[in-house]
């Protein structure tokens, strides 16, 4: 009579990160608690995600056993096979990148201490930094497949499209999948890509950016480098299928670059109505002139008032006249750059 084949263990390896202070590690992975399971996901004070280290499948796991003050992250990587040492100094660097633990705070939350409203979610939300996806690639597909649709419906594709053309890494009985290569992206057939419920537009912007990053004519990685922000937009909004709103989701959620800000998010417009009890709807442009009073860390201003709504802060009674003196000070800092 047959066995059953023994389940091979995996190989697991750990080391220990120490970020830069103030760090709230369990409130800056909270953003993905409502996430897959086989993919990404944060519950019960675990982070976890597969995602390639280099060349490796590994399913990474972190804690937090510090404080905010004095932060310091436990990290374990679960591969099938024994990682290199290449390898190990490729999950330090990416994991440091993923979840800016290199970033100081401290120089935005000075930034913002002349707007009464960003300094009270900066208060509640101390040690808050936003993450990024592992690759650049990942970021742009995502904001691709949210384009104006909801969230709920979006997430619902990017999970089906993770499950239909991600790499599936199984571990001791748990099954996880990577993000889809641009290979992967480049090779499926548009009726493929259109069964995980795209448009047959998006799925033919998944697919032609998926072949240019593939095949070298697009290098999304040479955006880290670049200071100006503009120059990425024009670059990026030069390909089918990117627009403004499109370039700026790549900039913060891919790049970290914080000094942009997607002012046509009807989300974050609606998140800034909300917090700085503004009568009707607010616009692009009254985004855009409150945002500048966060100096260089537009986005990252904006990604708090997104968390501030995700764990359910309330906006306090209005100031006198706090709207009326940001948008003026806003408007007269744009002035000023604009000389």
């Amino acid at each position: 009579m047959a066995t059953a084949a023994a389940v091979k263990k995996p190989v697991v390896h750990r080391m220990t990160l120490t970020p830069v202070p103030p760090f709230d590690f369990d409130l800056s992975a909270s953003i993905f608690s409502r996430g897959d399971a086989q993919f990404r996901t944060s519950e019960d004070g675990v982070f976890r995600q597969a995602l390639r280290v280099d060349d490796a499948a590994v399913l990474l796991k972190i804690t937090s056993t510090g404080t905010v003050d004095e932060p310091r992250l436990r990290v374990e990587l679960s591969s099938p096979a024994e990682l290199t040492r290449r390898q190990l100094q490729y999950a330090r660097r990416l994991i440091t990148r993923m979840f800016n633990l290199d970033m100081d705070l401290r120089p935005f939350y000075k930034a913002v201490k002349g707007d009464p409203v960003m300094a009270r979610l900066v208060k509640n939300l101390y040690g808050l930094k936003s993450p990024v996806t592992p690759t650049v690639f990942e970021a742009l597909i995502d904001s691709i497949v949210e384009q104006q649709i909801s969230l709920i419906a979006a997430h619902s594709m990017q999970m089906k499209l993770i499950r239909k053309f991600g790499e599936k890494l199984e571990l001791a009985g748990e099954s996880c999948y990577l993000f889809p290569t641009p290979a992967a992206l480049a090779a499926a057939s548009l009726g493929r890509l259109k069964e995980c419920g795209l448009s047959g537009r998006k799925a033919e912007y998944i697919k032609g950016i998926s072949l240019l990053v593939s095949t070298g004519q697009l290098d999304l990685d040479a955006f880290e480098s670049y200071d100006d922000i503009n120059e990425i937009r024009e670059e990026l909004t030069a390909i089918r299928g990117i627009g403004d709103w499109t370039a700026e989701m790549t900039m913060i959620r891919g790049l970290h670059k914080m000094d942009s800000i997607p002012a046509d998010d009807i989300g974050l417009q609606a998140k800034l109505a909300h917090f700085y009890r503004k009568g009707g709807r607010a616009t692009s442009e009254d985004l855009r002139r409150v945002a500048q009073n966060w100096g260089e860390y537009r986005g990252l201003g904006g990604y708090y008032m997104i968390m501030a709504h995700h764990v359910g802060l309330e906006p306090e009674p209005s100031w006198p006249g706090v709207w009326e003196e940001l948008y003026r000070a806003g408007a007269s800092r744009r002035a000023g750059r604009k000389r």
